[in-house]
């Protein structure tokens, strides 16, 4: 489908579901909806059922981090046409404390998805069945795919051979200060390297 099918459809899309959209676009031959956070199961439910896009399948929820944003986080969703073909991105956006409806009984798997969301982002979503971590363990504290959450993390977790159990201990670096070079040696490196200090005079030799 090219980018003007896929804006047509966009703009049915809109049409139908007025109060649900705010904006459609195409980009990198996708489509783009932007929704309202409190419309977006009927939305959902909309591109699953209607004739024109059947996207039936969910692939992915996931969230993105803007920390300078009133309402930081956005939820995206992204579904599948198996019958045209076709994918979809839909987003909505929300803060740290305004929970997103779950979108459970549109998929099924959206469960799964929207536990992983909280996990990493500390999104919560309303009316969930379940919403508890899925990935880190239990008692970890802080979200890992927030922009603010410090790279080394806050704990760290061993298996104490003294007390026969798995202990978690504040994170101690070893140096306060590292210093890292991140110019490619191929291309920035403003030093000359060991071994090519002689490159240029070895790229003369037999010539003559």
């Amino acid at each position: 489908m090219d980018v003007t099918e896929l804006q047509q459809l966009g703009d049915h899309i809109a049409a139908s579901r007025p109060d649900n959209v705010t904006g459609c676009a195409v980009a990198f031959g996708e489509l783009n909806v932007t929704a309202r956070r409190e419309h977006i199961v009927d939305l959902l439910t909309f591109l699953r059922d209607d004739g024109q896009c059947l996207f039936k399948v969910l692939i992915d929820i996931c969230g993105v981090d803007y920390p300078e944003r009133d309402e930081r986080f956005d939820v995206v969703y992204h579904l599948l046409s198996m019958r045209n073909n076709l994918r979809v991105r839909v987003t909505v956006t929300t803060d740290e404390d305004t929970a997103v409806p779950s979108a459970g009984e549109v998929f099924a798997a959206a469960h799964w998805y929207e536990r992983e969301a909280f996990d990493m982002y500390g999104i919560y979503f309303s009316d969930h069945p379940d919403l508890r971590r899925i990935l880190t363990d239990y008692g970890f504290r802080g979200h890992p795919l927030r922009k603010d959450f410090p790279v080394t993390g806050h704990v760290e977790l061993r298996y104490d051979d003294e007390l026969k159990r798995v202990v978690y201990e504040p994170v101690e670096l070893a140096q306060e200060m590292r210093s890292f070079d991140f110019l490619s040696p191929w291309e920035g490196a403003k030093y000359i390297l060991p071994g090519d200090e002689k490159a240029d005079g070895a790229s003369t030799e037999g010539e003559g």
